[in-house]
């Protein structure tokens, strides 16, 4: 389901494609966020995937206007993750809310991969 915000002159819609967009490129501004990655359901192998393939990592769910996010992410080595965690979810919910006038009410954080630089 798409999100939809009323106006006194009509509706405004928006893709869950633009939601997942932005919010993979918050995302990966974040520190200690590599990527995104992507799962090959079939043999378990993960991938980071590149900058323009970023909203294959992260699944949208809008339900009365109320975001929920995915995100699947590949991490740097060393990082304290429960800090990029906190980071990435309050940078996101931020941009999200300013970005579109919704609440984001969930955000899912799944770390798929670490990397070493």
């Amino acid at each position: 389901m798409t999100g939809r915000i009323g106006s006194n002159i009509g509706d405004i819609t928006i893709d869950n494609e633009v939601i997942a967009k932005v919010a993979g490129l918050t995302a990966i501004e974040c520190f200690g966020i590599v990527g995104m990655a992507s799962i090959n359901v079939t043999n378990g192998i993960v991938r980071l995937l590149k900058r323009e393939s970023l909203t294959k990592g992260i699944k949208v769910d809008v339900l009365n206007n109320i975001i929920s996010i995915d995100f699947h992410v590949i991490i740097e080595y060393g990082i304290n993750i429960r800090a990029v965690a906190d980071n990435l979810i309050n940078n996101v919910k931020y941009k999200l809310e300013n970005f579109t006038g919704m609440e984001v009410g969930k955000i899912n954080f799944f770390v798929e991969g670490v990397r070493v630089d």
